[in-house]
């Protein structure tokens, strides 16, 4: 079957009823609400055509790099609610998905690799959750997202560092299911394994263990949205901002 397209959105399903819905912004696949509607249309088409598994990834060297704060340094309060509002709908996709994480997911894009069922990386793939060294609040739903994968205690820790976790770390604390050399191969054979399940059931399980998540996702966006928005008010978040684009540690004021 040829690739159908959706604005910078692929999907493409195979023989096996995995469906492959690739996000086309190399290198960095950057997002924005065009980008993710675009996949948010690719997988709903992908199910109601008969896939039973997606496999979620991007082209270029890095899976996601989240907004790109080179280009928009304060992203407007309606931006941030239609991203956030496209994040529920991906929460909240018909079919199981696994994400290949190759390069970064940084950020945001952490957040879009945690709305996946399942993530696989290789080794030397990179996991940042950078909002503190950036002065400001963790959004698209990462606040129950990376605790429900990692635990309460190691949520905190990596948000309030900040800090780079690779493919080794991320398998040893959950926040990768599999590593493989190949990210993209190896989320292809653990979703042909889905696929191959019992549809209803795998739907039904679904629903029952990540029921808290998909509820519980709407009211923790609003709330992120709405310290996001508070603290980029602030000093900090300015010198984050800044610093990061100029390759610089932060020196933050508490202002």
């Amino acid at each position: 079957m040829a690739d159908v397209r959706f604005g910078d959105a692929t999907v493409v399903i195979g023989d096996d009823r995995v469906a492959e819905v690739e996000f086309h912004r190399p290198p960095a696949n950057y997002f924005d609400a065009e980008l993710l509607a675009g996949g948010v249309e690719a997988i709903a088409w992908a199910a109601a055509s008969g896939a039973r598994a997606v496999v979620l990834c991007s082209e270029g060297r890095h899976f996601c790099a989240g907004l790109d704060f080179g280009a928009t340094d304060r992203p407007e309060p309606a931006a941030l609610s239609a991203l956030y509002s496209l994040a529920r709908q991906l929460v909240d996709a018909p079919l199981p998905v696994v994400v290949a994480v190759q390069g970064a997911a940084v950020g945001g894009g952490l957040g879009l690799a945690l709305i996946g069922d399942f993530r696989v990386a290789s080794p030397s793939t990179r996991f940042v959750a950078n909002f503190a060294r950036l002065g400001f609040h963790q959004g698209f739903g990462i606040s129950l997202t990376l605790p429900a994968v990692v635990g309460r205690q190691k949520a905190l820790e990596l948000l309030t560092t900040g800090r780079r976790v690779d493919g080794t770390e991320a398998l040893a604390i959950g926040l990768c299911d599999r590593l493989d050399d190949d990210p993209r191969a190896g989320a292809h054979a653990l979703a042909a394994e889905l696929a191959a399940s019992a549809p209803l059931a795998v739907h039904a399980i679904r629903r029952t263990l990540r029921g808290d998540i998909v509820h519980g996702f709407g009211a923790m966006v609003d709330h992120e949205r709405g310290e996001q928005l508070r603290l980029m008010e602030t000093a900090d978040f300015n010198e984050g901002i800044a610093a990061s684009l100029a390759r610089r540690d932060p020196e933050f004021r508490g202002e």
